[in-house]
């Protein structure tokens, strides 16, 4: 048994795991990921505008604040 797993450590080590991936290919998933969930953001987003415009929603303070600045004027009272 001693001399066979030296001989499959041997083998292990020139060949690389078949489920290995290279530095290029992980970045190239990362970016394509990231690019991803930055597209679903934005029409998530501008879905929320539409919505917003539409008055199907309410606005939270910042949206209302960006949109509607003068309701937080308090020199009209």
């Amino acid at each position: 048994m001693g001399a066979e797993g030296e001989e499959q450590e041997k083998q292990g080590n020139q060949n690389p795991k078949p489920n290995s991936i290279t530095p290029a290919q992980f970045l190239s998933w990362k970016r394509q990921k990231d690019s991803d969930a930055s597209a679903r953001k934005a029409e998530a987003a501008r879905k929320r505008e539409e919505d917003i415009a539409a008055g199907t929603v309410q606005m939270n303070g910042r949206e209302l604040f960006a949109h509607e600045p003068w309701v937080f004027d308090n020199t009209r009272y």
